[in-house]
C-alpha cells in the first residue's frame, strides 16, 4: 500500500478483542494516537471480559464491548457490527484481523482502515498495512501505526486505577493480615496451556526457599475462575501455610490488577497479569516456557527467566517432546536469587 499522507482524523477506532493481556498490550497504542490526534475522539472494540483492562483509560470516550451472550444470532450480530461501524469513524485500526472486527471494517465507510499485512482474500477491506515488525509485542502492535507516522518509543502498557480500587486493596491487605511490616509478592501459578505452567511443587520449593531468606515475605495467591484447586494445591506444598495468602473468593480483573499495584514484586507465569504488572509499575519476575521475550517490557525492573534449552521458544500449546523440561527443569533454586534480587532492600540496621 502507498504511504499514507498527514491526516486529521476526528474519529477513530482500535480493534482487539482479546486476550485481555493483548488487549493492555494495545493501550501503548491508544496513546499514541491520542499525541498524534489530540483532538480525535478515540473508541475500542473489544471483548466483554476483556473490557474492565480499558475502564478509566483517559484517551478513550468509548469502548464497544462484544457480549457473546447476548448476540445469540447472526442477525443480532450483524446488526451490533453496523451500529458500531455507522458511528463515523475516519480511521479504523484492526490489530487482530477476526472475523467479528472484519464485519465492522467491512461495514465502515472510514477513509482510512489500517492493519498489519493481511492475507490476499481479506486484503480489500484495508486502504492501508503495515508490517508487524517483531520484538515486545507492544511495540509489533503499534508498529501498525507507521502509515501514519507514528513510532513506538518505550511506552508501556498502562491500566488506571481509581483512589477508590487501591483504597479497596489497602482494605485487601488489612483483611488478610499484611501490615507495613510485610512485603508482599502477588503469585500467579495458573496457565491454561501445560507448556506455559511452572509446575505447582516448584512455586512452592520458590515461596519456602523466599521466605526463609526474607521472613517479612508474604504470596498473594492469584486465580481465576476454575483454578481454585490450584491454590489449594500450592497452600498444601509450602512449609510455613502462614506465608501464602489465599483469597476467600475469586477477584474481579480490576481488583487483581490492585492488588499487584500494591504489592512489592509480582511472579508469575507468562499470562495476563504479567502485563498487569507493568501497567501498574509493579516489577514482574516471570518463568517462560514455551513463550519468548517478547512478552516482557523491556526493562531491568521486568525479569524473564528459562531454562535456555536450544527447543525454547517453540510456541507450542503441548510440549513436542512430551516432557515440558523447560519448565520441570527450572529449578526453585536458580530462581529463588532473581526473586530476591528484584525485592526492595531491607534497611541498615541502626
Amino acid at each position: 500500500m502507498s504511504a499514507l499522507l498527514p491526516l486529521d482524523f476526528r474519529k477513530i477506532l482500535v480493534c482487539q478483542l482479546r486476550q485481555i493481556g493483548d488487549v493492555l498490550l494495545a493501550t501503548p497504542s491508544v496513546e499514541l494516537l491520542r499525541r498524534r490526534y489530540p483532538d480525535a475522539e478515540i473508541h475500542f472494540f473489544t471483548e466483554k471480559k476483556c473490557a474492565p483492562m480499558l475502564a478509566n483509560n483517559p484517551h478513550l470516550a468509548r469502548v464497544w464491548q462484544v457480549d457473546k451472550k447476548e448476540l445469540t444470532s447472526l442477525r443480532r450480530e450483524i446488526a451490533f457490527y453496523r451500529r458500531v461501524a455507522s458511528e463515523g469513524y475516519d480511521l479504523v485500526v484492526d490489530f487482530q484481523q477476526l472475523p467479528r472486527i472484519r464485519w465492522v471494517v467491512g461495514f465502515s465507510h472510514a477513509k482510512v482502515r489500517l492493519s498489519y499485512t493481511a492475507p490476499w482474500y481479506t486484503r480489500w477491506l484495508y486502504t492501508h498495512t503495515a508490517p508487524m515488525l517483531p520484538g515486545y509485542a507492544a511495540m509489533c502492535k503499534a508498529s501498525v501505526l507507521a502509515p501514519l507516522g507514528i513510532e513506538w518509543n518505550g511506552e508501556r502498557p498502562r491500566l488506571y486505577l481509581s483512589k477508590l480500587e487501591r483504597a479497596w486493596a489497602g482494605h485487601f491487605f488489612q483483611q488478610h493480615g499484611l501490615t507495613d511490616e510485610h512485603l508482599v509478592v502477588t503469585l500467579d501459578p495458573t496457565h491454561r496451556r501445560e507448556t506455559r505452567r511452572w509446575p505447582a511443587k516448584h512455586w512452592a520449593r520458590l515461596v519456602d526457599i523466599a521466605s526463609e531468606a526474607r521472613p517479612e515475605l508474604r504470596f498473594v495467591v492469584l486465580v481465576g475462575p476454575g483454578e481454585e484447586d490450584v491454590a489449594r494445591d500450592l497452600a498444601g506444598r509450602v512449609r510455613r501455610p502462614e506465608n501464602l495468602v489465599v483469597p476467600n473468593r475469586i477477584l474481579s480483573l480490576r481488583e487483581l490488577a490492585a492488588v499487584i499495584d500494591a504489592a512489592a514484586l509480582h511472579a508469575g507465569n507468562c499470562s495476563a497479569p504479567s502485563h498487569m504488572a507493568v501497567a501498574v509499575d509493579t516489577p514482574s519476575l516471570i518463568v517462560r516456557g514455551s513463550t519468548s521475550d517478547a512478552w516482557r517490557f523491556p526493562s531491568p525492573e521486568h525479569v524473564s527467566i528459562k531454562a535456555g534449552l536450544e527447543c525454547q521458544p517453540c510456541n507450542e500449546n503441548v510440549c513436542p517432546k512430551g516432557t515440558n523440561e523447560c519448565l520441570t527443569g527450572l529449578t526453585p533454586e536458580r530462581v529463588a536469587p532473581e526473586l530476591l534480587a528484584l525485592l526492595p532492600h531491607l534497611p541498615p540496621e541502626t
